[in-house]
C-alpha cells in the first residue's frame, strides 16, 4: 500500500503490556473560555517568543506565574524559565536544571521536556538516548519535592517502561473524570512508521497501568511527508469535548498539526471514542512566512480565559541538511480561537513582529 492511498484512520490498536515506570501530570492549560477579542492598544508580546527553543511547554501554576522548557538545540540540557507573563518568559532568566551524562543513559539527544506539578511536586519528563547509541531514544522523568522549581534539588526517578522497548518519546499528562493519563509517541514492532501516538492511564504520576491504546498512526500523506510521524500529544478540554492535539511529517517545512476529538463522557482508552481529523488543523503559511509549525502545548492568558496556543516554527522554508540540526525553530504562541460547531480554531502561524491582545 501507499503512503498516498492509506486508508482511513480506523485501522487502530490495543496494547496489553507491561505496566509501566512512567510519568504523568495534569494538562497545562486545560481551556476555559475561549478569547478571540484583538486590541489596537500596544503588543501585549511579539513573536518570536523565545528564540531558538522548540517543542515549547508552558505550564501555568496556581500562583499564576507561567514556567516554561523547550529543547535546546544542542540537545544537551533540560532549561526552565518563569515570569508572571506570557510576554515576561521572552526576556525571563533561564536555568539550567539538568544536564545530560557524560556517558551510558541519558547521555544523548534531550528532547520535548514538560514540566508538570502533581500532589505537591514538580515533574519533567523529557526523552534522551545512551551516549553511545544515540537513536535508542526512550521516555525519562525528574522529581523535584520543592515548593520552588529553581530550588531543591531534580532527582532522577528513571524511565517510563511501556509494552515495548523500541524508539518513544514525547510523554505529556492530564487528568480527566478522575483519571490520570499519559500520552506518548513510539515506533510499535511490525508496523511502518516512525511513531504513533497512545494512552495509557496512570497509577500515580511514576506509573503506567492497564492497557496502553493506540489512537492515531500515520496515515494520510500530510503525515507521511518525509517521515511517517505521529508525535508530541497535548490535551486541551472545552465544551463537553477532549481535544488532542499531534504533529506529524518531517521536522521541516512539512511538520503541522492533526487533532483528534473525544466526546468528554466517552471512555477515552477506547480507540473508537476519538475522530481524526482527516487534514492538518495547523500548517505552514507562505503568506505569514512560518513553516513546520508543530509540537504544540496550550495554556491559558493572564485574564484566566483566553486560551492560546503554544508551538515552534522556522521562518524559512528552505533548510540545508537534517532539520534536526538547524537550530532555528522558535517559540511561538498566538490566541486559540473557537469556531461556531464549538472545534478550536487554529488559524494560520502568525507573522513575526508585535502581537496585540487583551482579554
Amino acid at each position: 500500500m501507499s503512503r498516498t492511498d492509506a486508508p482511513p484512520p480506523s485501522r487502530r490498536s490495543v496494547l496489553t503490556g507491561a505496566l509501566a515506570a512512567g510519568a504523568l501530570t495534569a494538562v497545562p492549560g486545560m481551556a476555559h473560555a475561549a478569547g478571540r477579542v484583538l486590541s489596537a492598544s500596544p503588543a501585549a508580546y511579539a513573536n518570536p517568543l523565545v528564540r531558538n527553543r522548540a517543542d515549547p511547554h508552558i505550564h501555568r501554576h496556581t500562583d499564576g506565574r507561567y514556567h516554561f522548557t523547550a529543547t535546546a538545540p544542542e540537545y544537551d540540557r533540560i532549561v526552565l524559565r518563569r515570569s508572571r507573563t506570557l510576554r515576561g518568559l521572552a526576556t525571563a532568566e533561564e536555568a539550567v536544571i539538568w544536564r545530560k551524562h557524560t556517558g551510558g543513559d541519558m547521555g544523548a539527544h534531550i528532547w520535548a521536556p514538560e514540566i508538570h506539578h502533581i500532589d505537591g511536586r514538580w515533574y519533567v519528563y523529557f526523552a534522551a538516548a545512551p551516549a553511545d547509541d544515540v537513536w535508542r531514544i526512550r521516555m525519562w522523568v525528574l522529581e523535584n519535592r520543592s515548593k520552588d522549581p529553581f530550588e531543591g534539588t531534580w532527582t532522577e526517578k528513571g524511565r517510563i517502561v511501556t509494552a515495548w522497548d523500541t524508539f518513544s518519546l514525547d510523554a505529556t499528562t492530564f487528568t480527566h473524570r478522575g483519571s490520570r493519563y499519559l500520552a506518548w509517541a513510539q515506533h510499535e514492532p511490525a508496523t511502518d512508521n516512525n511513531t504513533a501516538v497512545f494512552l495509557s492511564r496512570m497509577a500515580g504520576p511514576l506509573t503506567l497501568t492497564g492497557p496502553q491504546v493506540r489512537l492515531t498512526t500515520p496515515e494520510y500523506p500530510w503525515e507521511c511527508a518525509g517521515f511517517n510521524v505521529n508525535e508530541g500529544p497535548s490535551v486541551l478540554r472545552r465544551g463537553g469535548r477532549v481535544f488532542l492535539t499531534y504533529s506529524a511529517g518531517a521536522t521541516d517545512s512539512n511538520y503541522c498539526l492533526g487533532l483528534l476529538t473525544a466526546d468528554s463522557r466517552s471512555d477515552l482508552m477506547d480507540p473508537a471514542s476519538w475522530t481524526k481529523s482527516p487534514r492538518p488543523v495547523f500548517a505552514g503559511s507562505d503568506t505569514t512566512g512560518q513553516y513546520g509549525p508543530g509540537h504544540n502545548s496550550f495554556t491559558v492568558a493572564e485574564d484566566g480565559r483566553t486560551d492560546v496556543l503554544v508551538y515552534h516554527a522556522r521562518p524559512y522554508k528552505e533548510i540545508s541538511g537534517d532539520p534536526l540540526h538547524d537550530p532555528n525553530r522558535h517559540t511561538r504562541i498566538q490566541r486559540l480561537g473557537w469556531k461556531p460547531d464549538g472545534t478550536p480554531d487554529f488559524g494560520v502561524p502568525v507573522a513575526d513582529g508585535p502581537v496585540t491582545a487583551r482579554s
